[in-house]
């Protein structure tokens, strides 16, 4: 079954202003990134509007909040999901938006913090 399309406002988070009205055919959750006219954006926050008629709501339109960012090339898979970053480590927050406290921009290759996490599970592969 194919996805219908449905119109996608993006919204820059700081300045709030919208940078762009499109049509996707996935649905993008937060720390997700997404291009448009040739630049990257996280995606922070995902909100859906609906319009009452014939008795249902049916949902009109998403609004994705993001900001700039450049695409992570670190990241693990954990759980079914990818986090930014080393998730070995016990400082890795585990997050699709934020690596860890000690060493937020990373890299984690090499990181003189770096400290091997205890009792992980669902720890995959890095990429």
């Amino acid at each position: 079954m194919e996805q219908e399309s449905l119109p996608t406002e993006v919204i820059l988070s700081h300045p709030r202003q919208t940078i762009g009205n499109v049509h996707l055919d996935w649905n993008p959750q937060p720390g997700a990134y997404l291009d448009l006219e040739g630049k990257t954006y996280a995606v922070l926050e995902r909100r859906h509007r609906y319009q009452f008629k014939f008795g249902k709501y049916h949902l009109q339109k998403i609004a994705l909040y993001v900001q700039s960012a450049q695409r992570p090339l670190e990241r693990s898979l954990v759980d079914g999901h990818w986090v930014i970053g080393d998730a070995t480590c016990l400082y890795n927050a585990n997050s699709e938006l934020v690596r860890c406290a000690v060493n937020p921009s990373g890299p984690c290759e090499g990181c003189r913090f770096y400290e091997k996490g205890v009792g992980e599970s669902g720890i995959g592969n890095r990429e």
